[in-house]
């Protein structure tokens, strides 16, 4: 692999390696700042609406300037407002005010960094002189590892040292990021003069957005994908936010959590090397059912709950599952939603996917209020593999090589023939 795609793929560790501390070390430091569950609810629901919406409309201005550029802004906002909490603690003090402004700033650096760093790939590919699937199988298995040490990390750096110190190490994570994209060269995120929008002050903003979601609804690809990527990203919310939490509460063995969401993360690292290695073999249409079915396999072992340790064996299958149709789907992403619409229409759905977090949160907690555990469970499962059978049914589903292939195909096997 040359270093184009070795430092796209580092960039993305370090980003993603600081998210997944953020995520343990800011509740933690609100409820130990104010002592109130109130406050950290409160601060984690005023980020949502910002989140949305910067990720919609940034995608705007990912079609429009140096996806490098964009890519590199994004995780130095996110530098910027984790780097300012530990300074106003140690100038003024921290409240629950500050939490929700820097919050607030940083989702507006958080969605649209996923974005532009996935817009950026497809150049990173032509110039990188590396598979899609290679680059994308290796993408998932790092951001398994970046799951799998950040709360580790987070559990010693809250142990070793104070909250807001352990927010240093999160700044430094994505300032790094954007000093490794910096060094792609700035031609490989330009835009080119057929996919750059148009930059006429006549093209409003809400034209350009237009155009996104126009490209989600009619390119029966990304629609089938988004529904079936948010469907999944609610049942894992559910999950892991309420009902596994809930489970282990009720066995009295709270401390086991964390190993099933390594378990997930352990399989999803698995999954996500084999593609990276062995992608290029046999059907697209293979490694997606696959993967499919592997997941519906893996909840159903999941929902029985019969016994911890049957939990730990679906949890690593369902990771194992979404990592190897994760990469895939990031592969045909690359192929089929167009260049100049890439940032809109991946805006709108890392946006979705923003959402369904605590949406599926927010299910979950009304369903095991209502029915109970495993019945909230079921429907969770149920959600998700409605979603995988309207994906694997979809016509845009059924075709899924390379744009080409079997023309060349046809074309090498017509030449035998007249040979």
């Amino acid at each position: 692999m040359s270093l184009l795609p070795v430092t796209y793929l580092s960039s993305y560790t370090l980003s993603a390696l600081g998210n997944s501390i953020a995520a343990i070390v800011l509740p933690l430091l609100v409820l130990q700042t104010t002592g109130s569950a109130l406050a950290a609810g409160t601060v984690a629901a005023a980020t949502i609406v910002p989140a949305v919406l910067a990720g919609i409309l940034m995608g705007v201005v990912i079609d429009r300037i140096n996806r490098r550029t964009s890519s590199v802004l994004t995780d130095l906002i996110s530098a910027l407002a984790m780097g300012a909490l530990p300074l106003i603690d140690m100038i003024t003090g921290l409240s629950v005010g500050w939490f929700i402004l820097f919050g607030i700033i940083g989702a507006i650096g958080d969605v649209p960094g996923i974005t532009a760093r996935e817009a950026l790939l497809p150049a990173v590919i032509r110039n990188g002189g590396v598979s899609a699937e290679r680059i994308t199988g290796t993408r998932e298995a790092l951001g398994a590892v970046a799951v799998l040490v950040g709360p580790a990390a987070a559990g010693f750096m809250l142990t070793a040292w104070d909250g807001t110190t352990a927010l240093w190490v999160t700044a430094g994570t994505s300032l790094a990021a954007a000093l490794l994209t910096m060094l792609i060269p700035h031609c490989v995120g330009a835009l080119d003069e057929t996919a750059a929008v148009d930059g006429s002050p006549a093209r409003r903003v809400w034209g350009h957005l237009r155009e996104g979601w126009t490209e989600m609804i009619h390119n029966r690809f990304v629609l089938v994908t988004t529904i079936l990527t948010t469907s999944a990203v609610i049942a894992i919310g559910g999950l892991q936010g309420i009902i596994l939490p809930l489970y282990f509460t009720e066995i009295d063995r709270s401390g086991l959590l964390g190993l099933v969401m390594s378990a997930i993360a352990a399989g999803s690292l698995v999954g996500g090397g084999i593609y990276a290695g062995l992608g290029t073999r046999g059907s697209r249409r293979g490694w997606f059912v696959t993967g499919s079915l592997g997941s519906v396999l893996g909840l159903a072992i999941v929902a029985s709950l019969l016994s911890v340790w049957v939990l730990f064996l679906g949890a690593f299958v369902l990771g194992f599952s979404v990592g190897l149709f994760g990469a895939l789907v990031g592969v045909l992403s690359i192929e089929r939603i167009p260049e100049d619409k890439r940032g809109r229409v991946l805006g709108t759905q890392n946006t979705l996917v923003t959402a369904a977090s605590p949406l599926g949160i927010f299910l979950a907690g009304a369903m095991t209020e209502l029915w109970g555990l495993h019945a909230a469970l079921v429907i969770l499962a149920t959600l998700w593999s409605l979603g995988l059978l309207v994906a694997l049914s979809a016509r845009s589903m059924r075709n899924l090589e390379r744009p080409g292939l079997s023309q060349e195909m046809d074309h090498e096997l017509k030449g035998t023939r007249d040979a």
